[in-house]
């Protein structure tokens, strides 16, 4: 599903204009990217949730040439799905 299909059944379900329904999803993602941005979580009880994790400096390999090197600290985010979605 794209982005654009999703604002689609928005409005469907919602009997919600196609644009009221693209602006709603933007303050969704807007607000979720703010939130991990300052190291939060987000908990959306029968979803899932979203966090930040730190993925230690490793060692890797530069596939073309093999040799090793460092690849540096780095944040990541994370989705956690519910037990609901799961089951």
């Amino acid at each position: 599903m794209t982005k654009q299909e999703l604002i689609d059944a928005m409005a469907s379900k919602t009997g919600m204009s196609k644009i009221d329904s693209q602006k709603a999803l933007q303050a969704i993602l807007d607000s979720i990217i703010s939130e991990l941005k300052r190291g939060g979580t987000i908990q959306l009880v029968g979803f899932g949730s979203f966090s930040v994790d730190v993925r230690r400096e490793r060692e890797g390999r530069n596939p073309q040439t093999g040799k090793k090197i460092i690849l540096p600290e780095k944040k990541i985010a994370k989705w956690k799905p519910s037990k609901n979605i799961l089951d």
